[in-house]
């Protein structure tokens, strides 16, 4: 491969130990108090930790393979190949909320790719405590980058070569000393220690207690060897919380002070103040002062807190699965962060609905085909698939042998994979879908990792089926939307007519845009207008203003006694919402065109000589006001050649852009672009709005061209 794209990962000589090396060498140079070497995975797009130093392997659980694609700072460093910076807490929490959500403390973080000119073979990150100015200095990026780069070069030697590079353990940290004296290093220092009227503990950088003096011992009340080599919170019942080993947690990655109050049943309030280094934690504890009513209880003793680790990985899945909106979401989001996470190379999500089993999104699988000719199978065809989603229950397959010795339908459909786990996605007491996870080897299935997976499907359900609701609510939208404005524009004599529609992108897509051509003897009308909101409500009220303008006109109301009708109309509706509106009455054997508005932005009038005007039209008040309100008409010329452009708010309005400057430009494209066939000009008119991903309004463009 030589096209700079990520390549999987490079195989080296045995028996040194290459990354571990590389990376003390790194933190060192740049005085880093821990950081991680990834590399790709051979055959498909995951970063997996090799190594890590300074820190239990434990704190980075959740991303110990990451899909490249996953917005986390050493994926963008592989796959941008560029440095990132994340300076402090409020800019981790601003970029990669995900990361900040499992590690909510103060710590600078650099991650770079390693990477020669035609390959990236993974990445390295490197942390710093929060006192870390904010900026990375010189020195570091260009140490950071040159150790990187040598790096990467030897791991490009290593694989032409085509050696294995064998797996390595992490960095040692500080050793364990079993010994009092051996571990402060003097009889004395021990001795001293043991003086003391406060307890004091040691921790390695696992929280395991190296050392405890008496008094620690006596306000704990466990034995100095029944402490030593153990950590506090798996020691002591009492302090068997997840909230307390936090405090462990946050000392370390920060390098900072934590501290934390326990009360020691029945009624000892004790404090625990933490000295981090890069080695360890010193642990001072004293009685606490008079504690009131405590907000935080501690575990009971009887309970088993969930481990943190277990609680880190359903954070960080829960925070990705929150930013699902659709179905097609979810199934990227499982196949980019769920998937990598547990091992699994491959993604079907099923439910099923009218007695068949529908495929709704899958990720992964070489052929295609292999997955959707399952669509539609009857639920009563022996397959795991139906049977999960008959049954409800959770199916493990840790070979194909083991799946077809159960199956033997499965002989026909290989999918090319070797294990599989089946788990129904239940939310709100019932079955929503479905969840494949495939593997690309043999994979036993212990109980914890079911528990995990099962636990994990819980959160996908509820992903799954809030995505489902939002589906059906689109489409009930953009179906509503598309019955209640016209389907086409009929042809009309002596003009030529283009109209385009884009919903909002906030609230269900639908709003209270609507325009209108109606042919009459002799004449034609033309109307543009907006229901405040964007919803159902406001679209259905557009459906009636709609209806009342083709039937006034079809009666044969001059414009002004429309508006009036329309305005009369919508105040006996008894509705709250106001509506704007511009009505045009089109003579084109005379070339002039009668208008009437009712607080609607203003026309724009393209001349054959290419000159665009604003047409300062005189008006009246928004419809469903005033009931005695009036609307005066203007009489306008409309030679052949000329280009009437009717608009909604949404086509010129948006946040911290001047209403004037928005119309001057609009008119300014119209200039440029008016001579182009009408679906050209409205789509040049309409590519400002389509391009911005965000629109907060609805947008309707109706086009008119005298044509003689």
């Amino acid at each position: 491969m030589s096209d700079g794209q990520p390549s999987g990962r490079p195989r080296g000589p045995a028996g040194r130990p290459l990354l571990s090396l590389a990376l003390i060498e790194m933190m060192e140079g740049v005085n880093a108090h821990s950081g991680a070497v990834y590399l790709l995975a051979e055959e498909e797009p995951v970063l997996e930790m090799a190594v890590m130093a300074g820190l239990p392997r434990a704190f980075a659980a959740p991303w110990e393979r990451v899909g490249l694609a996953a917005p986390i700072p050493v994926a963008d460093a592989a796959r941008e190949r560029r440095v990132v910076w994340v300076s402090g807490e409020e800019e981790m929490a601003s970029h990669y909320p995900r990361v900040s959500v499992v590690l909510p403390y103060p710590f600078a973080l650099a991650a770079l790719p390693l990477a020669t000119d035609t390959m990236v073979y993974g990445a390295v990150f490197v942390t710093w405590p929060g006192s870390h100015p904010p900026e990375l200095s010189d020195r570091e990026r260009e140490q950071l980058t040159a150790a990187c780069g040598r790096l990467a070069l030897r791991l490009e030697r290593h694989a032409q070569d085509s050696l294995p590079l064998p797996p390595e353990p992490d960095p040692p940290g500080a050793q364990m000393v079993g010994g009092l004296s051996g571990t402060l290093g003097a009889v004395e220092a021990v001795r001293m220690a043991a003086r003391l009227p406060y307890g004091l503990c040691s921790l390695d950088l696992h929280g395991r207690i190296g050392f405890a003096n008496p008094a620690a011992a006596d306000l704990i009340g466990v034995p100095v060897s029944r402490l030593l080599g153990l950590q506090l919170w798996a020691t002591v019942p009492w302090l068997n919380d997840p909230v307390f080993e936090d405090r462990y947690r946050a000392a370390l990655i920060s390098q900072q002070i934590t501290s934390f109050v326990a009360l020691r049943p029945p009624g000892d309030w004790l404090s625990f103040r933490l000295f981090p280094s890069r080695t360890g934690l010193s642990v001072r504890i004293s009685p606490a002062r008079a504690v009131a009513e405590m907000g935080r209880p501690g575990a009971g003793e009887d309970g088993t807190p969930p481990r943190l680790v277990t609680m880190s990985q359903v954070l960080t899945l829960a925070g990705a699965l929150t930013q699902a909106a659709s179905v097609r979401d979810v199934v990227e989001l499982v196949a980019d962060e769920v998937a990598p996470a547990v091992g699994g190379q491959a993604v079907v999500l099923l439910t099923a609905r009218a007695g068949r089993l529908h495929v709704l999104g899958h990720r992964g699988y070489p052929d295609a085909q292999v997955i959707e000719r399952f669509d539609g199978t009857s639920l009563s065809e022996p397959i795991p698939g139906v049977q999960a989603a008959n049954s409800a229950v959770p199916s493990f397959f840790e070979s194909q042998e083991h799946l077809e010795h159960l199956y033997p339908a499965r002989y026909a459909t290989p999918d090319g994979f070797a294990a599989w786990a089946y788990l129904p996605l239940i939310a709100s007491g019932r079955l929503v879908g479905t969840c494949v996870l495939a593997y690309a080897e043999r994979h036993p299935f212990p109980t914890e990792e079911r528990a995990v997976l099962t636990s994990l499907s819980a959160l996908i359900a509820l992903a799954l089926e809030r995505a489902l609701l939002y589906d059906v609510k689109h489409q009930l939208a953009h179906g509503l939307q598309a019955a209640l404005l016209p389907s086409s524009l009929p042809p009309l004599p002596g003009i030529d007519a283009a109209a385009r529609y884009l919903p909002g992108t906030r609230g269900m897509d639908i709003g209270g845009d609507f325009y209108d051509l109606v042919p009459a003897e002799g004449t034609a009308a033309a109307v543009i207008g907006d229901v405040q909101g964007h919803n159902v409500t406001a679209a259905g009220l557009m459906g009636q203003i709609r209806t009342a303008v083709r039937a006034y006109t079809t009666v044969g109301q001059p414009p002004h006694e429309v508006m009036s009708s329309t305005n009369r109309l919508l105040i006996e509706l008894g509705s709250d919402l106001f509506a704007s509106c511009l009505y045009l009455r089109l003579d084109p054997v005379r070339g002039r065109a009668v208008m009437a508005r009712a607080g609607h932005p203003p026309p724009l009038l393209r001349r054959p000589d290419g000159q665009v005007r604003v047409l300062d039209l005189a008006g009246g008040p928004l419809l469903g006001i005033d009931s005695a309100a009036a609307y005066p008409t203007t009489e306008v010329e409309l030679a052949p050649g000329s280009v009437l452009v009717l608009y909604t708010d949404g086509l010129i309005e948006s946040p911290g852009v001047d209403i004037e400057d928005a119309l001057a430009d609009l008119g300014g494209r119209l200039g440029e672009a008016g001579h182009l066939p009408l679906d050209e000009l409205a789509e040049a008119l309409m590519s400002r709005g389509a391009a911005g991903g965000e629109r907060p309004d609805d947008v309707a463009l109706l086009l008119l061209r005298a044509t003689g």
